[in-house]
C-alpha cells in the first residue's frame, strides 16, 4: 500500500497508528457500512465533516459515523449564530479530500476541529486515512494535540 499524505504527516509528528482497509463498495460509503467492513465498534469509528459558519468560514467536526451532527450545537462550539454543511462539490476544492476519504489531518489548510467527546472514552478511534478504502486507528488526545483540535458534544 502507498502511504498517503496522511500516513507520513502523523510519521512526522510522531504519532503512532494501525492501518486498516477496506473494500470500497460506491453505492453504500455509509460508516456503519465501513465500521463492519473493517470489524471494529461503530462507537469507535469516526466521519469527518466540513461545514461553512457565517463569521469564520469552514470549521471541522469529527463524530462517531452513526452519528449526526447538531448544527445548533456545533455553531456555539465555533462561536457562530448558524452553520451549514460544505456542498459535496466543494469538498474537494476546500479540503483536498473526497467524499469518504476526508481526514481532519492534511486538509488544504488547518481550519477549526472539534472532535465528538465521546472519543475520550476510547484508547483509539478510527478515521480516514485521506482515501476511501483506508482507516487509521489513533489515539484521540495525540491527534487532538497535533491538530489542534478540542473535544465537544456536536451530536444529536
Amino acid at each position: 500500500m502507498t502511504k498517503t499524505n496522511v500516513m507520513r504527516l502523523l510519521e512526522t509528528a510522531g504519532i503512532e497508528y494501525e492501518t486498516l482497509t477496506y473494500e470500497v463498495d460506491e453505492s453504500d460509503l455509509s460508516g456503519a457500512t465501513i465500521a463492519r467492513k473493517t470489524g471494529k465498534d461503530k462507537d469507535t469509528v469516526f466521519k469527518t465533516l466540513v461545514f461553512i459558519g457565517e463569521k469564520n468560514g469552514c470549521g471541522v467536526c469529527c463524530i462517531p459515523v452513526c452519528e449526526e451532527l447538531d448544527l445548533k450545537k456545533t455553531a456555539k462550539a465555533f462561536s457562530e449564530k448558524k452553520v451549514e454543511m460544505l456542498h459535496v462539490k466543494d469538498l474537494l476544492k476546500v479540503t483536498g479530500y473526497i467524499r469518504g476519504g476526508c481526514s481532519p489531518v492534511g486538509m488544504k489548510k488547518q481550519f477549526p476541529t472539534v472532535i465528538d467527546e465521546t472519543a475520550l472514552l476510547f484508547d483509539k478511534i478510527f478515521l480516514s486515512g485521506g482515501q476511501r478504502g483506508l482507516m487509521l486507528g489513533v489515539d484521540p488526545q495525540k491527534l487532538a494535540g497535533y491538530i489542534g483540535a478540542k473535544f465537544e458534544d456536536v451530536t444529536i
